[in-house]
């Protein structure tokens, strides 16, 4: 399998201040990469540089020819309006097309067929016609799961996706999360939940008070003194 992203000697930051250095990781196709980190320890300038939204200070983030920032779709965490988006679940969906569409006013055969075709895979074909602010918290996120999937096929990067969410939903999320990647999507995910990142994940990158602790794979971070110490915690309830 192919790299998909290398970053070395990664320093990132804003208006002139470093708030994360020393970042050295790749994720290659296939890769389901969870970050971990406090917050406050750079995780979300890290997505900025990943969606091709900041540029590094200093270091190296290198891409495959033909790979854009555009390729990898993003599920943010929501807001508390985003939560009551006046939409159907289809529009909300094949809106996740509009990236490539440009301002071409409508949506082609082809756009509308990939909505149905992600719906369908996602099991939420049932809520396409109803509005988005009546669903569950869960419902919702597998929605814009979708949305995010019409956006890029191969990679996703989603931002503590389960927040908010009890914990059947969390599981459920979870597990639909780590069939898509089985299938062939590239997951990157942040996270505070230690136990479902080395659950679920095939590589971790923990980052620290603005530099990173770990990369590897998730054997060799429960192997670790860091993964140690972070499980030790999650026991203790500490996390």
């Amino acid at each position: 399998m192919g790299n998909l992203l290398y970053c070395k000697d990664i320093s990132l930051g804003w208006e002139g201040q470093t708030v994360v250095s020393g970042l050295n990781f790749n994720i290659s196709e296939g890769d389901y990469l969870c970050i971990l980190g406090e917050n406050g320890s750079g995780k979300s300038t890290l997505i900025k540089a990943l969606l091709g939204l900041n540029k590094p200070v200093s270091g190296m983030l290198i891409q495959p020819a033909g790979m854009k920032a555009g390729d990898i779709g993003y599920l943010p965490q929501q807001t508390a309006v985003q939560r009551d988006f006046p939409a159907s679940v289809r529009e909300i969906v094949m809106s996740g097309c509009l990236p490539r569409s440009g301002l071409r006013p409508f949506y082609t055969k082809e756009e509308k067929q990939l909505a149905e075709s992600t719906m369908s895979r996602l099991g939420i074909t049932d809520l396409a016609p109803r509005c988005y602010r009546e669903l569950s918290g869960g419902q919702q996120q597998r929605v814009l799961l979708a949305r995010a999937l019409c956006a890029a096929q191969k990679v996703l990067l989603l931002d503590e996706p389960v927040t908010g969410l009890d914990p059947k939903a969390q599981l459920g999320l979870y597990e639909l999360i780590s069939g898509l990647n089985k299938n062939g999507v590239t997951i990157i995910m942040v996270s505070h939940d230690f136990a479902a990142a080395t659950t679920y994940a095939s590589h971790i990158l923990h980052i620290g008070a603005h530099h990173q602790l770990f990369f590897g794979t998730t054997e060799d971070y429960l192997a670790s003194d860091v993964g140690k110490m972070f499980s030790e915690r999650t026991v203790s309830g500490d996390e």
